[in-house]
């Protein structure tokens, strides 16, 4: 391809070229971008704030979060479940309310039925002689309350041009809330007693926190001092919290299954891989695809 083929214009194709940027030009169809390694969160964020964590907190599926965020995060969640519950409530009282007048009317109906038919029930002999002539005349009175009723029935249908006659939409029904807190990336259920502190082990423990996080290398492995980072599997020890690689533990860890800093033994659940952010590579793992869906123009 020559230096100016992809903005040639005299060709008698459409290019892939051209029709990609007409589109971003356009405004409309499907875009999507690669993310590059400045768009991923890094090992040590908060998954809420994407900042790095003071207090961090991991849960059992391995998503770190800073402790007052998820917090936070659980104590709006229960309002926000107590509310809903609350509206949930009234509209179950106001539906029992509503069903407890329907059935007194459908009993009041009831009564005034029976009422009418017993009043209609005959005590005097029927002559023979005019009870044709009065079934002639019942026959046209029927056709006549019938056609009676098709003209109201048809005179109260709905219209959308005059405002007293337009359809009314009832409001929709509230379904039962869950009662339970949801991981706001896992979407599991979550409890403040599932929180698991990590402790992690910085580079030079002489630096102070400010010094530290303008480190592109902060923290390194509890046992081996590996550095650690994004493109490091890590794994956290449930009894001690500590941060240590996944090479550790499937060499030396596993072997005794030991925690190495308290001493406890550990269960195979109390090895908990850490989520990281992906590095700026495709074969890291991670989705580094952006999509944007916007109006399709069909023909």
């Amino acid at each position: 391809m020559t230096r100016h083929g992809k903005n040639c214009t005299a060709g008698a194709v459409y290019t892939y070229h051209e029709k990609k940027k007409d589109t971003a030009a356009s405004g409309y169809g499907t875009q999507s971008v690669r993310l590059g390694k400045d768009a991923i969160k890094d090992f040590d964020c908060c998954c809420l704030s994407l900042q790095p964590c003071r207090d961090p907190v991991l849960t059992e599926d391995g998503y770190l979060y800073e402790k007052e965020a998820i917090l936070q995060y659980i104590l709006h969640q229960k309002t926000d479940i107590a509310k809903k519950m609350k509206a949930y409530e009234k509209q179950k009282r106001a539906l029992k309310s509503e069903g407890q007048l329907e059935s007194k009317f459908e009993e009041r109906e009831r009564a005034e039925k029976f009422k009418q038919r017993e009043n209609n029930i005959v005590s005097k002999p029927i002559n023979p002689f005019t009870s044709g002539m009065k079934t002639r005349q019942g026959g046209l009175n029927l056709n006549k309350s019938k056609d009676e009723g098709m003209s109201s029935s048809s005179s109260a249908l709905p219209s959308f041009w005059i405002p007293s006659l337009t359809p009314e939409a009832k409001p929709t029904l509230l379904k039962k809330p869950s009662k339970t807190v949801l991981c706001p990336m896992s979407g599991r259920p979550l409890k403040m007693s599932d929180l698991i502190s990590v402790r992690f082990t910085p580079l030079d423990p002489s630096l102070d926190r400010v010094a530290l996080l303008t480190r592109q290398d902060r923290y390194v492995c509890a046992v081996t001092k590996d550095t650690l980072g994004n493109s490091v599997p890590c794994a956290v020890l449930r009894p001690s919290g500590v941060v240590v690689t996944m090479e550790c533990v499937e060499k030396l860890i596993q072997k005794d299954m030991i925690d190495p800093v308290t001493e406890d033994k550990l269960k195979e659940k109390d090895i908990i891989p850490l989520q990281r952010g992906g590095t700026g590579f495709a074969g890291s793992g991670v989705a580094l695809k952006a999509k944007e869906a916007r109006p399709v123009m069909q023909a």
